[in-house]
């Protein structure tokens, strides 16, 4: 809806995703999606060249998208095994042992974001 409100004013966007059938159905006017893990739609984690494709990747769009409602679909992929689309961040097949590391490093991740953000 916000891109809507945003084209309807004159500022073209471009919207980054993993969710293809949820945007698409929104019908947001430039989308590049990428079949990662929902929450990864800016490229791998600790992965700059992975990030810095997809931005590159979307910026392009604003140039090529040449009709409403156009889905650029990313050629990176996650995983040579595509089976972590079964059971990705299923709590149900993670060990106590292995979600407990998962949120220490979670936390580890926020902390440094903050650090980031702060400039310090």
């Amino acid at each position: 809806m916000i891109a809507r409100h945003l084209e309807a004013n004159g500022i073209a966007t471009v919207i980054m995703g993993c969710a293809l059938d949820i945007v698409e159905h929104a019908g947001v006017p430039r989308y590049w999606w990428s079949d990662f893990p929902l929450g990864h739609s800016a490229g791998k984690p600790h992965d700059p060249e992975s990030q810095q494709q997809t931005l590159r990747g979307a910026l392009a769009l604003f140039d090529s998208a040449t009709a409403p409602r156009t889905t650029h679909r990313s050629t990176q992929v996650w995983a040579a095994d595509p089976s972590w689309k079964e059971d990705f961040m299923d709590v149900r097949v993670l060990s106590p042992e292995k979600i407990a590391a998962m949120q220490r490093q979670h936390e580890r991740d926020r902390a440094a974001a903050r650090t980031i953000k702060s400039g310090d």
